[in-house]
């Protein structure tokens, strides 16, 4: 058997691996190992393997993802959440389809802090869909918003995902969250103006609010202006060169502890969760990208992404339309793996065909976690929409599909913004010092 055909017999293995409810890091593992075991010989593949564990837990870079997800419990914990939403709702609350709005600009302040899409839609939705529901607004047009507006949480830094590219893709994590901005605040516009759009044509799908004074509007401002300047600080002292990616994740967590001190509620069993949470969520990623780079050396190995690259030359294909056709793998693949393990299961593979028709490493991190943003909200896995049914069990998923569906016809025309311009995320890279 060709290393040709023992990658692609690999990818069917992890596939059906995948589909049976094997955890994605030990799929990958297991592939990747197995394979490797098949080519060269069991005893180099477990040397690699025992290599690449030590490796990644002994990676000073990968110590800026524990370090942001702490700071993250930490705002939490400090109530973050409901402040940007409420602030939100009292500067646009009076209008058609105003806490829907507000929803969109809570998820956009609060990913800021979580860099996780489903700790946002969760986060907020468990504030805005209550207010919504009671302000009479159509259960699905609410859960549409809340669901796509959640997806802002794994692009606007510092995100997670892009985290995790930029470990395995070996670029620079500053770069990634400079070019996530300007593609973060496009995606918040597109669904602002997908809901003024909605609503100037059906008013009875978000009805307005009360109209609250600009007084106590400014005054609402107070809420969330010491989480703001942490984030300012914090994202802004990394792209501006103040600190490196670890040194901003440290000060960060050091700031947010600071200012949940201010705020008051620090006590030992919520700082003991904090860092529990925090834990288990970093052991799980670490034993994901273990698997993922073990996975990636294989298909190394196999030769696959140059044989596939060679055949996109052949084809003389253009490359707009090879990235097109790549989105559409990835959005069909969306259809049943969960956004982390569809980007790590890709990303060997489609990042050196990218590479190779000239697309930059950066860029290509952005496009990826925009098309892997939009599988959190297509059926029928859509992962956000799961997470607010659980929370709203009498709205039923029907009903939320279809409210996602104007949101998710924005989604597509960003991605294409996004390919057709690519400065849009490599202008503010390039001016960075």
């Amino acid at each position: 058997m060709t290393p040709e055909l023992v990658g692609v017999a690999g990818i069917v293995v992890l596939l059906a691996l995948l589909t049976l409810g094997v955890p994605i890091g030990i799929s990958l593992a297991f592939t990747g190992a197995a394979g490797l075991t098949i080519l060269i010989s069991g005893e180099a593949a477990l040397i690699k393997l025992g290599v690449i564990s030590f490796d990644i837990i002994s990676k000073y870079e990968l110590g800026v993802l524990p370090l942001f997800l702490l700071m993250a419990h930490f705002c939490f914990a400090a109530g973050a959440s409901r402040d940007f939403f409420e602030v939100a709702a009292k500067f646009v609350g009076h209008r058609r389809g105003g806490l829907a709005l507000a929803s969109i600009g809570g998820c956009a302040g609060f990913g800021a802090i979580s860099g996780s899409s489903l700790a946002t839609v969760a986060t907020v939705s468990s504030v805005a869909l209550p207010e919504m529901r009671k302000a009479g607004y159509h259960p699905g047009f609410a859960s549409g918003a809340l669901a796509a507006g959640g997806t802002l949480g794994s692009l606007v830094p510092p995100s997670g995902a892009l985290i995790v590219y930029g470990i395995i893709a070996e670029q620079s994590i500053g770069k990634l969250f400079a070019a996530s901005i300007i593609p973060g605040a496009t995606q918040a516009l597109f669904y602002l103006v997908t809901i003024a759009v909605l609503c100037a044509f059906r008013p009875d799908l978000g009805p307005p609010t009360a109209r609250v004074s600009w007084r106590e509007r400014l005054v609402s401002l107070r809420k969330v202006a010491d989480i703001a300047l942490l984030i300012l600080f914090v994202i802004g002292g990394l792209m501006i060169g103040w600190f490196t990616p670890t040194e901003a994740a440290s000060v960060g967590v050091v700031c947010s502890l600071l200012l949940w001190t201010v705020r008051g509620g620090v006590n030992r069993p919520a700082f003991a969760q904090a860092l529990r949470k925090t834990l288990q969520t970093t052991g799980m990623i670490y034993i994901v990208i273990i698997g993922a780079i073990l996975f990636a050396t294989f298909i190394s190995v196999t030769g696959i992404t140059d044989h596939l690259s060679r055949l996109v030359t052949d084809l003389h294909a253009s490359p707009t339309l090879a990235i097109v056709v790549m989105a559409l793998v990835l959005l069909l693949l969306g259809s049943f793996l969960d956004g982390l393990g569809l980007m790590l299961l890709t990303t060997p593979i489609f990042l050196p065909i990218a590479v190779s028709l000239g697309f930059s490493p950066i860029w290509f991190g952005i496009y990826l976690v925009r098309t892997m943003e939009i599988g959190f909200v297509h059926p029928p896995l859509g992962l956000n929409v799961y997470v607010i049914h659980a929370m709203a069990k009498d709205i039923p998923l029907g009903t939320m599909f279809r409210g996602i569906i104007p949101f998710l016809i924005a989604d597509f025309l960003h991605l294409a913004m996004l390919i057709a311009i690519p400065a849009l995320s490599l202008w503010l890279p390039s001016v960075m010092k």
